[in-house]
């Protein structure tokens, strides 16, 4: 029943897309020629349609939980869904631009879309289209409701925060390559409180994760008339399991299998600040440690593999096992001192879906 009421919803977010779309590529605020029609629906389709909808998804889910017991009307889910796709809106804008940004080659299982021939750069305004469009989106729809101007202030705060988690990244990176001893456990954990503080991230791919688990909860908190400042631990919560999430793909970066994720992991590669880098150094050998320096962030792939051939000897699969079973049940204690049920509700619902998660 839950499985069939789930493809029910799905079906129903995805109408709502095509709903949206129409109505953005033929906007009476500009006179887009057919081609510019073609290209935004093309656009539009491959960028915005084409994850898993997670996070959308999860607004609906949230809200239905919060109404505890009382059913939504279908205006009430259209609305969500709206909300949702204002997030899946988001996530297409920062990762259109992030995978330029760090010269992408794939992304959920294709081309990342600079990549699709006749693209290329044009791939910059095409991201700055879709953070416009989630503007017009919500003005159309939520324009004149009590949360409307909470709503724009939620989605204005994550982009700031999350552009600004972008200057760290690369600053942070820059450090690494200079001085890779920076990269401390003290130093991680430093990054992440400014992800925790500031919902700002250094992994580009990870920014919106965090971002989003705080967003989809938030959306559907304001669509139910409650106040955000009355759940200053929920949020905590919520970074804390957007820690997690981070650790996580840092994991599957290295282990994770490539078809199952849809994309080939290049933390290694990219001098990247990972959380399997900081616990490598700090139980590496004077031996290690020099072949851990000499092949980290080069490259050539059999320096990788030299580097994850280490990781395996320092046994992090058994350390990042036991990290994550420890904060399931931290995790867990916390959301269930929580008092309000139907929020405990949708917190156990988001660590459900990610604990032990392979993509």
């Amino acid at each position: 029943m839950a499985a069939e009421e789930g493809v029910g919803t799905t079906a129903t977010f995805r109408r709502v897309y095509e709903t949206l779309k129409a109505e953005l590529l033929h906007d009476s605020a500009f006179d887009f020629n057919e081609d510019a029609v073609q290209w935004l629906d093309g656009m539009l389709d491959y960028n915005v349609l084409g994850g898993k909808l997670n996070r959308g998804l999860a607004v609906i889910e949230s809200y239905k939980l919060l109404k505890a017991g009382s059913e939504p009307s279908e205006d009430e889910v259209f609305l969500a869904c709206i909300l949702g796709w204002g997030i899946e809106w988001l996530q297409a804008y920062f990762l259109v631009l992030d995978d330029i940004m760090d010269n992408s080659q794939t992304r959920r299982g294709k081309p990342c879309w600079y990549r699709v021939p006749k693209v290329g750069l044009i791939a910059i305004n095409d991201g700055l289209i879709l953070r416009s469009q989630i503007s017009r989106i919500f003005k159309r729809y939520f324009y004149g409701k009590t949360y409307y101007v909470d709503l724009l202030d939620l989605f204005n705060e994550v982009e700031f925060k999350t552009t600004s988690g972008e200057l760290l990244d690369q600053i942070t990176t820059n450090e690494g390559k200079k001085d890779l001893s920076k990269y401390t456990a003290d130093n991680y954990r430093r990054i992440v409180e400014y992800k925790t503080a500031y919902y700002s991230f250094y992994l580009p791919v990870n920014i919106y994760k965090i971002v989003f688990t705080y967003c989809k909860v938030a959306c559907a908190l304001l669509l139910s008339g409650w106040n955000l400042d009355d759940y200053v631990q929920t949020t905590h919560i919520l970074v804390e399991m957007g820690v997690y999430f981070q650790i996580q793909d840092d994991y599957l970066d290295c282990f994770g299998d490539p078809e199952v994720m849809g994309k080939i992991g290049t933390d290694i590669e990219d001098y990247k600040c990972s959380w399997l880098f900081v616990q490598a150094l700090a139980r590496v050998n004077e031996k290690q440690k020099c072949i851990l320096f000499e092949n980290y962030g080069k490259s050539d792939p059999a320096c990788a593999e030299k580097v994850k051939a280490l990781y395996k000897e320092l046994n992090l699969e058994m350390v990042f096992s036991q990290y994550e079973r420890e904060t399931y049940e931290n995790l867990t204690s916390d959301i269930e001192a929580q008092p309000n049920e139907a929020v405990q509700a949708v917190l156990k619902s988001f660590l459900h879906k990610i604990y032990r998660r392979r993509k």
